[in-house]
Parts: C-alpha cells; structure tokens; sequence
C-alpha cells in the first residue's frame, strides 16, 4: 500500500535521524591530503582589460580566464559576516553538520511534501561544490556530512570559510570570489565596499537568479534580506542596514559585442602572447562602431531568422580605405553559440568568386564590352569523363557581353573566361589579393568551389573599391599601458595589388548587378549611393551570399546552415543575403558624404553597340558608353549595322601577351584532355556542380 506523501516524509524524517546519529557516533575518515590553495595566488593591483569603440564608448572587458585564489585575509570581514549569517548562523559551533538546521529543515520539508530545505552548512555546500553532485537524495546528504565533519577536524573555521569563497559559484561564469569581484565589480575581493558585499553574499542560495546581473527587484530583494539577518544576529544595526539598502551600487555592464571582444583578444594574444590577458592593465581602442555592430546584429539576426530559425549567419564590414572592421558578426545566437563564422567559417563562394576572374581578364586584356556565347561546352576531365556547365534554370542567351555576362552571373561564360585566362594565371592573381585558392579545382573554381572565409572574400574585393589598394584588415587602433602610461599605434597598412583602371572598370560593370542584375532589388540603394556588388549562390542552395561597396564601406553577408543542406528553391544570394547587406549599409554610410569611385586617366569611354561591342554607328538601334582601360578599346565601327562603310579610328595600342579577344570570339570547342587547364584534374565530390546558380 502507498503511503500519503505526508506519512512518506515522516518516515524520512526518522530514517534521517537515526542514520545521522550512527554517522555522528563513527570516528570520521580520513580525507585525502589535497592542496590548501588548488589555484595561483590572486595578483595584487590586476585591473582588467577594458575595450572602447572608436568613438570612445565603453564596449566590455576582456578578463582572465585563470581561476585565482584569494586568503581569507584579503576578503572583507564584512562579507564574511554576511555569508555567515544567511548561509549558516552557526557556522563557528557546530562540527561540520548543524542538527538544529537539519530538524528545522526537515520540518519544513514536511509541511511542503517534498525535499524543500537542505539544512546544509557552509562546510556541507563546500563539500558539495568541491566533491558531489548536486542531485538532493538522501544517500548524497549522508556522505556530504560525513565528509563535512571529517573537513571540520582536517581544518581550522578560517581555512574552511576561505576554501568555501574560493570554491563558490556566482553566476555567469564566475567561480570563486575572485572571479566575482572582478566579473560585477572590476575589483580585487579586498577592494570591495560593503554595500557591493551584502549583494554577493545573497548569490549562493540561486546564482542565476540573484548575481548582480540579474532582475533588479529579485536582487535586492535577496541583499535585503541578507541585511535582516545581519541585524538580527546583531552583527549590523539598523541604521547601518537602511544606510546600506540606500546606497547605490555600479556593477559592470554585461560585455557586448562579444564575438568582436573574441577578435580584440586573439589579436591581443597574436601581437603581447597569451600571458597579456592574465596581466591585463590594459585599454583597448577598437576599430569597432559600437551602434553599428549592434544594428548588424540584430539585422543578421532579423534576417535569417525570417528565412528559417535553424540558419546561421556571418557580416563583415570595413572600412574601404583603413581596414577598420566596423562591424563584425560571427552569428545569430553569440550567446549560445560563440564560433565566429565571419573569420573561420570555410564554405564555397559560389557566384561571389566571378567578379575576381572577370577583374584578371581585364588585367589580360580582355574588355567589358566583348562578346561571348553562352552555348554550353564540355569539358574533359580524364577518364572518359565529360563535365558541361550550365545555366542556373538550364537557360541559354546565346551572344553577351562581358558586362551583361556578370550581371546576370552566367555561369558557361564565367567558365569559358578562365579557361581562357589560365587557372594558375587566376590562382595568382587571387592570391595577390588575399584570397588562397587552390589549382587542384581547375576550371570548377568559375563558379566558386573552393572554400573560402567571408573575411577573405571581403578583403579580396576591397581593392575593387579603393582603386587597387588592399587594406589589412584592423580591429585595434591603439592601445594605452595604465602600468607604463604609454600609448602603442597600430597605423593602418594598406597595399596596391590591382592596377586602378582594372578596379575602376570590374566596380562599372558590377554596378550593373544592382541595377538589373541578379541583385536588382538593391536598385534603389544603387541610385541614392555609388556602388558595386556581386551575388553567390552555391549548388543546391547551400549558401547564400552578398559583397558589396561603395567607395568608402565594404560589407559581405553570408547565410546557410552550419551543417551544409539545401535551403530550398529561392534560397539565393540575392533573396536572402542582399536584404541584409542593405539594411546594415544604410547605417553603416548614413553620417558619410555621397561619392563616386574615382576614375584613372587611364580609364577611356567610348560609345559602343552592346549587342556586338563594336564602334556604334547611327545606325545602331542600342548605343551606350563602354568603360575600357586605354589600348583595348574598340577601333572598328559595328559592321551589323552600316560599319563595314566607315574608317577605323587609329588601331590602339597593342598591350603585350593581352590574349584579347574580338568582339564575338569565345571558346567553343572541348579541350583536350592534355590541355593544361584541366590535365591531371580531380574534383572533389560536389566540386563541379551541374546546374550552379547565380
């Protein structure tokens, strides 16, 4: 028969009893001989490392991550009293367990059915932090104070309160009253006020509930009572109670941007060595817009959540012209999930790699205006294998220039490009701008199948923006020593690997993405501000992308699953990642004048027919003006429309190994298999897609 629950905890009640007398009649065992101390010493004089945005503003602190060990000299007497008097009023009479405790807590948990009240001592939480579980069974209570009266005879009261400060948890991480002080006060544990000690005293009962970071009236609530207690056991006076219940305490604000903070400290780390975060003394002034980074945050955030709550993220955004990382968001959920993808995240770049092998052509003499055919070919990969790439939806246009090729992200002419600009030619030239690609890939590489980070990627189109000049990427400007007073400048460093004409011309024809390419819902941006972009997309929509600029801010956006698996028809770079690119670069270019990218002399336009990338003449129902870097313009009028009648222009110059093509050419036979493209190639699996989207 089952007894009520009542009967039940009465039956427990005698049970604990009668076991508690047997434990209290044995002579008590012997405990290993550990360590006093189990952590270093505690420094004196640390102050922790302390990070400011550009503008000065506060963004959180990068603290050790040593446990360190405080004596009981050096915690205040005050926070002792006041742990004494609401964890254990007894502390300094009984032998390790507190019977009175134990029947008043027993009662309790009579009333209330259940195993409410634990009756622990000091000694007892302490065995319980340093040795058990904290699963509440009755067998787990026996062994707690059996143990506990075997601490009581190993160590003095001072040397258990001491083991039971170091050994505590408080909540957000912190473990030990050292780690306290320094999380919600930026103290030593000697350094702390009263006021500042009666709060921490409250947080053992429930550190999650009631550590200083918690809601304020739960907090308070807890000091307060701790208060009461004091003064009932006479150690405080009521005065001093209401004197210190009216005192205003400042506890450190929770850190931000804390994925940004990672970045600080492992650049820290490269530059000091890892012992720079247990010195500390430290104040950091980071590239970093503090209200930009949050707004990226929760635009990231926003936007990927809209799509599916199980993607993940990642933003960059520089500054074109000083590397600054403005902003830099690793992920939708940093609290939770702390992996920086913006740095070290590998995926396949899909589209997002064409503007680089269409900038190399134009470092090889091809031009905006030339024309290509789309009709797919197939290539051989050894092995009596055949790989032919299409079109995202199969689509065949027939004759396009290079511009419109990129606009709209064709994938045959992205492929026939490299192979007319050599795959070891572009691995170099990518390279060049940061980016490591790998040959092994051959011509797949057109549509983006080697992995790369969003922080490569961005910093590979940079020079797009900034007429050729690459700049290193820089999280800390400067750094202040409070130990030496002295200032240490991290200056901006920026290199030219791109001839200006090739960024000036790549950036015109990728403007033509936003307006009427496969990013045109940013058309509206692309009227208000100068700017240039480029969509990715990988096979089976795995991966979403974004990079775009103007001439002074460069932001990428990349969205997918961590665990790579389609994201299903529309999952695209500019259905998902563009939106987000947008709204971040609104606010990240609000406070900045409207400028355009500037132009070398030795940039030349001239008016052309699109259709053919010859010369327009009157006749030409389509005319626009075509960017060239000077000696590979057109020289020959449209011969479709009435040319064929009219004189050439003076020839331009002939740039050497150019390996230019005329308007109309293309690659369209199938290589063989010895061609130097594609000799000894072996994708990977899922490195040549069948049908790559834009």
């Amino acid at each position: 028969m089952k007894l009520p629950s009542f009967l039940r905890c009465k039956k427990n009640v005698y049970s604990t009893i009668l076991v508690l007398s047997l434990v209290l009649s044995q002579a008590a065992s012997a405990l290993s001989q550990d360590n006093f101390a189990t952590y270093p010493t505690l420094p004196s004089g640390y102050t922790s490392i302390k990070v400011f945005d550009s503008r000065g503003r506060f963004v959180g602190r990068i603290l050790p991550e040593k446990r360190y060990w405080v004596s009981i000299d050096r915690i205040p007497s005050f926070l002792q009293k006041a742990v004494v008097a609401v964890e254990d009023a007894r502390f300094y009479e009984h032998g390790g367990i507190d019977l009175r405790g134990i029947a008043r807590a027993l009662v309790k948990d009579v009333v209330k059915g259940r195993m409410a009240e634990g009756g622990s001592t000091i000694t007892q939480q302490l065995i319980k932090n340093k040795y058990l579980s904290g699963v509440k069974t009755i067998e787990r209570k026996f062994e707690e104070a059996r143990m506990a009266m075997d601490f009581e005879e190993k160590y003095s009261k001072k040397q258990i309160l001491e083991m039971y400060f170091n050994e505590i948890y408080y909540g957000n991480g912190a473990w030990g009253i050292a780690q306290a002080s320094r999380l919600y006060f930026d103290k030593s544990p000697e350094e702390l006020g009263e006021a500042e000690c009666a709060l921490l005293a409250g947080v053992q009962k429930n550190p999650a509930r009631y550590n200083p970071f918690g809601k304020t009236a739960a907090v308070t609530g807890r000091r307060d009572m701790v208060l009461r207690r004091m003064v009932d056991l006479k150690m405080i006076t009521s005065r001093q109670k209401d004197k210190l219940r009216s005192q205003r305490v400042t506890f450190m604000p929770p850190k931000q941007a804390p994925q940004y903070l990672d970045h600080v400290r492992s650049k820290l780390v490269e530059r000091y060595g890892a012992s720079i975060i247990e010195q500390g003394g430290l104040e950091v002034t980071a590239a970093l817009d503090l209200n930009l980074q949050k707004y990226a945050e929760k635009s990231l955030q926003d936007g990927v959540k809209r799509v599916s709550p199980g993607l993940q993220g990642a933003l960059i955004c520089l500054d074109t012209l000083t590397g600054d990382v403005l902003a830099a968001v690793g992920g939708v959920d940093a609290a939770l999930n702390n992996y920086n993808r913006a740095f070290f995240a590998k995926r396949q770049p899909g589209s997002a790699i064409k503007p680089l092998i269409y900038a190399a052509a134009l470092e090889r003499g091809f031009t905006a205006g030339s024309i290509w055919n789309d009709t797919p070919v197939a290539y051989n990969r050894g092995g009596n294998e055949m790989w032919k790439p299409l079109n995202y939806g199969r689509e065949v246009y027939g004759e396009l220039s290079l511009r419109k090729a990129l606009a709209y992200s064709n994938n045959v002419i992205a492929v026939k490009l490299l192979e007319a600009v050599g795959v070891g030619y572009f691995v170099d030239f990518a390279g060049k701008l940061g980016l490591p690609l790998r040959p092994e890939n051959g011509l797949s590489l057109a549509l983006g199948t080697d992995e790369v980070t969003l922080n490569d990627l961005v910093l590979a189109y940079a020079p797009l923006a900034t007429g050729g000049m690459r700049p290193e990427p820089r999280t800390i400007i400067k750094v202040y020593d409070r130990r030496r007073g002295s200032w240490s400048e991290n200056p901006p460093v920026v290199t030219p690997v791109l001839s200006p004409t090739t960024a000036f011309v790549t950036t015109q024809m990728l403007k033509d993405v936003m307006t009427y390419g496969t990013a045109k819902s940013l058309r509206k941006f692309s009227q208000e501000r100068p700017s240039a972009g480029k969509t990715g997309t990988t096979d089976d929509y795995r991966d979403a992308w974004f990079v775009g600029y103007t001439p002074q801010i460069i932001t990428g956006v990349w969205v997918g699953y961590d665990k790579p698996r389609p994201g299903g028809k529309g999952f695209t770079g500019g259905a998902v990642a563009a939106p987000i690119w947008e709204r971040v670069m609104r606010k990240a270019v609000a406070s900045r004048p409207v400028v355009d990218f500037t132009r070398p002399e030795t940039v030349v336009t001239v008016t052309i027919d699109p259709e053919t990338g010859f010369l327009a003449t009157p006749d030409c129902p389509e005319r626009r003006e075509e960017f060239y870097i000077a000696g590979t313009e057109p020289s020959e009028y449209c011969p479709k429309h009435g040319g064929a009648d009219l004189k050439p222009l003076s020839p331009p110059l002939a740039l050497p190994d150019s390996g230019a093509q005329e308007p109309g050419a293309g690659p369209e036979e199938v290589p063989d298999a010895g061609s130097e493209d594609l000799k000894d190639k072996k994708a990977e699996p899922g490195t040549m897609p069948q049908t790559p989207v834009p």
